[in-house]
């Protein structure tokens, strides 16, 4: 990954949009000055040091999470019916600590030296990758929302010549100008995630797209099954290959499980893909989805409440 051209801390060094970071001095914006300094914080530290910090931070702040753990526990009892209560127990344990070492990963991700955390990676498929770019029209690597995105998703722009990361806006303004500018080291373009005038001309321009759909908010979307239970999703891949003609390649990653680093696995484009269905081509990325939850499922943001707002059904929360 390229190196920022300047230090995105100064506080008198306006952003590339004229907003500068002394706008956000006030007393409102204290306690995020705090975690942003945590973050460099962490940043400095080895990176298994960082990772076993914050597995013990996550065990002292799961006690606090109550209503977090409560959405884990109930997405788990819906998606993995066959595992008992001990057995979701410890998965919502591991979970909570997960979601602490993404904490460790935003800092490391924003922050960090990139050349200084290469090793930790293991990838896999990069000739799917080529493949998909060879065809000239762009590709879309579909994903999820995993706890090792902040640090994993970043190591694609090394491997493409134009890689583009969608994100989604936070209501923090000072902690989205933040994640604005460190985007910008983890991607040669970043774009806010409902913009797909935008994502459709980068695709135009062969580019690699990271695309996440599954926190996606529609309410135009199709009710189809998640790990069996309806859920609504939104169909916006079917519709994007289509019109752009951009290879769909499924794009999974995770951290190993006795923390020696991660493993980046593209996989071989979708056959076919897209059909004049959009449903079923959506129920074919939701059983790839499916199957990356599988591989770790402790690493999966089970933090979103995927099936509420249901057409016709009941929230399940």
């Amino acid at each position: 990954m390229a190196q920022p051209s300047s230090d995105p801390t100064t506080a008198s060094e306006p952003s590339d949009d004229g907003v500068p970071l002394s706008r956000f001095l006030g007393p409102r914006y204290w306690s995020t000055w705090v975690f942003v300094a945590w973050l460099r914080f962490v940043a400095a530290l080895p990176w298994r040091t960082a990772i076993r910090l914050h597995r013990f931070l996550g065990r002292l702040a799961s006690p606090f999470m109550a209503r977090k753990r409560a959405v884990i526990r109930r997405n788990l009892e819906i998606c993995f019916p066959q595992l008992s209560e001990n057995e979701r127990a410890v998965l919502v344990a591991r979970n909570v600590e997960n979601i602490s070492l993404f904490m460790a990963e935003v800092g490391i991700s924003w922050f960090g030296a990139p050349e200084k955390y290469a090793h930790l990676f293991r990838i896999e498929g990069t000739e799917h990758l080529a493949a998909g770019l060879a065809r000239g029209r762009g590709v879309v690597l579909f994903s999820g929302h995993f706890t090792t995105l902040e640090i994993c998703v970043p190591t694609i722009k090394s491997l493409v010549p134009f890689y583009a990361f969608m994100f989604s806006a936070r209501r923090n303004a000072l902690l989205n100008e933040f994640q604005r500018r460190c985007r910008k080291r983890a991607a040669h373009v970043s774009v806010v995630a409902e913009d797909v005038r935008a994502l459709l001309k980068l695709l135009k321009k062969n580019a690699t797209v990271w695309y996440a759909p599954d926190q996606v908010r529609t309410e135009r979307g199709e009710l189809l099954p998640f790990f069996g239970e309806p859920s609504l999703w939104s169909t916006a891949t079917s519709r994007l290959a289509r019109v752009s003609g951009a290879a769909v390649i499924p794009f999974s990653f995770y951290r190993l499980p006795d923390d020696s680093g991660y493993v980046l696995r593209f996989r071989e484009p979708l056959p076919d893909f897209p059909s004049d269905d959009v449903r079923h081509d959506t129920s074919r990325l939701l059983a790839v989805l499916e199957e990356f939850v599988k591989e770790s499922p402790d690493q999966y943001f089970w933090t979103h409440k995927r099936f509420r707002g249901r057409k016709g059904l009941p929230d399940a929360y």
